[in-house]
């Protein structure tokens, strides 16, 4: 029982170095379904342990990989080769055929599962030749393990015409049953390219250890990605998951202020209430509380470098605009505009993002980030827009093309503000690097370093009002 409690420990921590939160609370949890299930049931455990510690949709994938490093199906060579043939290989191994290996013959044999779809079948298929085909023994004395070599042999997706014709039979294409049978083959395709990844994976853990190989094994989750490194997918998750963010924080607030109602200590009305215990204060009186929703400028950079981040920021606060009295945007390239129009109540917000790029005037010169002229229009078009309820956000990296600064016209707007703060989604360790213009804005605005949604999240539960 030692050992299992050893590599459950083991897996949890490396849920943690993963991102996941799994306080003390989940991993005593986890123990305790671990005992209620059967350990032969492999899935059982899955479900079990995703039940104590899996909060999000989006850790389900991370928790999956690292729970099949710790927890494998199989373990070693396959025993027998039930698609490439039975036997002794050349090295004398089992399980590698008879002779090398024919990839002809493992693309027939690959096709034929695709087209059966049994995933049980593509499963033991995986094994096999990723035994044959992801061996290396490039560095002597030492085999490693590579998915490319098996995807580059097999090249599953340039089966799409044969598998098409085969699912159709005759049926005319082009209409709905192509469609279907397309998407049905790349599913599959893609599923078994990541039957292959997770058989490597388990191999490598094997040969190295399931601690070293969880290192590489996950890709970070999407709210611990720099803005300014995200691909488009990851982007796409970030946007999927503002709302969820947005109701988690504003939950989290809600109870916060429901935490702090009491206000300032009523000084007369205690002293009062005294002279009934001789002058003792054993109850103390306090002011109502009286809390106030500011009002919100957000004031964001769009150009391509930062346009991302600037986005997902827009989305954020739009979607927290309840906890506002006021919310209007403004965006920016070398000259700025409001567009707070863009984003009423309801709006899907892929258009309005493509509204804003398409229809609001943010170029005035060359379309380069001109932070010093769009600041001064804004000063200048939009002057009432700050007041002594604001908080402006000022949101962007600060690198100005070697232009004027605009800090003397940014200091007299964060003076007006009740709050001001500049979001740079840049590490700290580039400010002032080449044209980056931190140092004059850092000294007239508080300047955040604000990298990734988990540092967004920590920032705007600071602003918020208690």
């Amino acid at each position: 029982m030692s050992g299992l409690l050893d590599r459950e420990i083991a897996f949890l921590d490396a849920l943690r170095r993963a991102g996941l939160p799994v306080p003390l609370s989940e991993v005593l949890d986890a123990t305790r379904a671990m005992g209620a299930v059967d350990m032969l049931d492999r899935e059982g455990l899955r479900a079990a342990f995703a039940a104590t510690v899996v909060k999000r949709s989006n850790h389900r994938r991370t928790f999956d990989t690292l729970f099949d490093l710790w927890w494998p199906a199989v373990t070693g060579e396959p025993t027998t080769s039930e698609f490439l043939g039975e036997g002794e290989g050349e090295d004398g191994e089992p399980g590698q055929g008879n002779g090398p290996a024919d990839p002809t013959a493992m693309r027939d044999a690959l096709r034929d599962l695709l087209l059966k779809g049994d995933e049980q079948a593509l499963q033991r298929f995986a094994r096999e030749v990723v035994s044959t085909l992801g061996r290396s023994d490039a560095q002597p004395g030492r085999q490693s393990w590579f998915a490319y070599r098996v995807l580059r042999s097999l090249s599953p997706e340039t089966l799409m015409a044969s598998l098409l014709e085969a699912m159709l039979a005759g049926q005319e294409r082009g209409g709905l049953a192509e469609r279907v049978a397309r998407q049905t083959i790349t599913e599959r395709v893609k599923q078994f390219q990541e039957m292959v990844e997770a058989e490597v994976r388990r191999r490598l853990a094997e040969d190295r250890g399931a601690e070293q190989v969880s290192k590489t094994a996950v890709q970070p989750l999407a709210e611990q990605v720099d803005f300014l490194r995200a691909s488009r997918d990851d982007m796409a998750e970030l946007k999927r998951q503002v709302l969820p963010l947005a109701r988690r924080l504003a939950t989290r607030l809600t109870a916060r202020r429901q935490l702090g109602r009491t206000g300032k200590l009523d000084f007369r009305r205690t002293v009062r209430a005294s002279l009934g215990t001789g002058g003792v204060p054993l109850v103390t009186h306090h002011k109502p509380h009286k809390p106030h929703k500011p009002e919100l400028v957000v004031l964001c950079d769009v150009s391509g470098s930062v346009a991302g981040f600037a986005h997902f920021t827009l989305m954020l606060a739009y979607a927290l605009r309840e906890q506002f009295s006021k919310v209007r945007a403004f965006a920016f390239i070398d000259t700025t505009d409001e567009v707070t129009q863009y984003f009423t109540p309801g709006v899907d917000v892929a258009e309005a993002l493509q509204r804003m790029s398409t229809e609001a005037e943010l170029v005035w010169f060359d379309g380069h980030s001109d932070y010093g002229h769009a600041i001064e229009v804004f000063a200048e078009k939009y002057p009432e827009a700050i007041g002594p309820r604001t908080s402006l956000l000022i949101l962007g990296d600060a690198r100005n093309n070697y232009r004027a600064t605009g800090a003397q016209t940014l200091k007299g707007l964060v003076q007006r503000a009740r709050h001001a703060y500049w979001l740079n989604p840049e590490p700290a360790a580039y400010w002032g690097s080449g044209d980056s213009a931190t140092q004059p804005y850092a000294d007239v605005i508080e300047m955040v370093e604000c990298r990734n949604a988990l540092q967004l999240q920590e920032f705007v539960r600071d602003l918020l009002p208690q």
